[in-house]
């Protein structure tokens, strides 16, 4: 009777110990995420709702006559009072995802609201939820599913020529580390101000939903690949990061950047030798569907198809398709390892050859559009780019140490540490941290301006690390609460079953110990 008291007496406090913590992790994430959200306000409680400077004034402006207008006089629209005298063709020449968000927001959610009053709180608003979907990421990282391999375990299975299946159980919603490291990010991205400076309120600019835009399509990619998913989830996810890439490209310019991170990482692991089925389906639904989404914005159309900037992603598609067909024929055939080689060269020789053969007869026409003068910026000197409106802006000059901490603060100690370690903590998924990682640095290093690239990739290793510390204390201080609040009857049992083991107790008169007797003097020494 003891034992089963003792029994339900421990599965009821860690019951309760469960709902305390998980409780106590939800206060946290509301508490992060108001004070992300009061941070972002201070301009509207101390100013009202203004939009300042000058990009956001122009987006307003832009967001008042969609509303006003409609989408079809929108996109026709021919503003001559900016660009004075010359005039702008605004409908073709801008991202419009921001302003149709807007016009979205104040026609379906907030009828009673001012246009300009939407404008001012959206930054804020995205914000917030940039800075959750970025706890996410982590999140998805630091589940068991996620985290179970080590590049060690990668390279034994690239000498092998095959993947090792590590079976891990599901975890659950709110599973160690990954819920701490969830809200450890999460607080970080709230505060960190390479993010603050481009989400707050009155801050009417791309950049503020375009990085929510991003980390969204970031997430969305890294859940597509989950090392245990079956081809349903790579589908239902594919499907969706491609959605929310094209809602990155209607927002700001900077989706050349996302489309080449995920094409390098889609390359980074057929060379790691992890192509698989669910890789496969993810990314050829990600391209195909998000770049045919992309091409229906304006300011877009055939750039995707064309421009030299985004050929990279395209070429590894097309691969994926070749590798795809190999590998088909290599199990079809039951070949060896060097027989599949051999297809595999074959098929790359003819894709090879069928490439120069369309680069010989296009580039002459002019097919090919050549680079942009800030895409050129990061491979050269930010002041020999050929472009005087370009070499003239100051935030394209390369980032210093002390821009750095400025804007990332301890981040930039914790995030190397966070990188270091995601190697000993690998899969599939979080591999693409790495890819993520070394480009917003290359990239931020090149143009300061660009550090706001480095805010969610910074926060969600430095998170990591923080999560993962502030997990093993809480296990270290849960097994000391559980050898110290070891029960009387458990002793009692734990003494008595070591005298009756041979040899020892025999020559104490007693036989045990008397449970009631120990009962009693523990309450008298209490």
């Amino acid at each position: 009777m003891s034992a089963k008291s003792s029994a339900s007496g421990d599965s009821s406090s860690g019951l309760l110990f469960h709902l305390v913590y998980k409780g106590a992790a939800a206060y946290l994430v509301f508490l992060f995420a108001s004070a992300a959200y009061d941070i972002r306000m201070a301009a509207i409680d101390e100013y009202g709702p203004v939009i300042h400077e000058f990009d956001p004034y122009f987006n307003l402006r832009a967001t008042d006559y969609l509303y006003w207008n409609g989408w079809k006089r929108f996109s026709q629209w021919f503003d001559y009072m900016s660009w004075y005298p010359l005039g702008r063709p605004v409908g073709t020449t801008i991202y419009p995802g921001m302003q149709v968000t807007a016009v979205w927001i104040k026609n379906h959610v907030l009828l009673d609201w001012s246009i300009n009053d939407v404008c001012c709180y959206i930054p804020v608003w995205f914000g917030v939820l940039a800075s959750v979907i970025t706890g996410l990421i982590a999140y998805e990282a630091s589940i068991p599913e996620n985290s179970s391999n080590s590049v060690i375990g990668f390279v034994a299975d690239i000498i092998k020529g095959d993947i090792t299946k590590i079976e891990t159980k599901p975890s659950s919603w709110a599973a160690s580390p990954a819920l701490e490291c969830f809200i450890v990010t999460l607080g970080l991205m709230a505060i960190v101000p390479a993010h603050l400076m481009r989400s707050i309120g009155g801050g009417y600019d791309n950049e503020s939903i375009a990085m929510t835009t991003m980390v969204l399509t970031f997430y969305l990619w890294m859940r597509s690949i989950r090392t245990t998913d079956g081809l349903r989830d790579s589908i239902g996810f594919g499907f969706l990061a491609a959605v929310g890439y094209f809602y990155m490209v209607a927002t700001w310019g900077g989706y050349v950047f996302v489309l080449n991170i995920v094409g390098v990482h889609a390359a980074a692991l057929v060379g790691m030798g992890r192509f698989k089925t669910n890789i496969y389906v993810a990314y050829s639904l990600f391209y195909f569907l998000g770049t045919f989404l992309a091409m229906q914005v304006p300011v877009v159309g055939w750039t995707p198809l064309k421009s030299l900037e985004q050929l990279g992603p395209c070429a590894v598609f097309l691969g994926y398709q070749v590798m795809f067909v190999t590998e088909w024929i290599r199990k079809s055939n039951n070949m060896t390892r060097i027989q599949a080689w051999q297809l595999r060269v074959k098929a790359a020789a003819v894709a090879l050859v069928v490439f120069t053969l369309c680069v010989f007869f296009l580039a002459p026409k002019g097919y090919f559009g050549p680079l942009s003068s800030r895409v050129r910026g990061l491979f050269v000197k930010h002041t020999k780019t050929g472009n005087p409106l370009v070499d003239s802006v100051a935030e394209h000059q390369a980032a210093s140490p002390k821009a750095y901490f400025q804007y990332l603060h301890h981040v930039c100690s914790l995030a190397p540490i966070g990188y270091f370690f995601v190697f000993f903590k690998l899969s599939d998924s979080t591999s693409f941290l790495l890819v993520w990682g070394a480009a917003a640095y290359y990239f931020s290093h090149k143009m300061v301006r660009l550090i706001l690239l480095t805010a969610p990739i910074g926060c969600v290793l430095a998170g990591i690390v923080g999560g993962r510390l502030l997990a093993w204390s809480l296990q270290q201080f849960m097994d000391q609460s559980d050898e110290s609040e070891l029960s009387v009857d458990e002793a009692v049992e734990r003494i008595n079953a070591i005298r009756e083991e041979p040899g020892k107790g025999k020559d104490d008169d007693d036989s045990g110990v008397n449970p009631a007797g120990a009962r009693a003097a523990a309450a008298k020494r209490k």
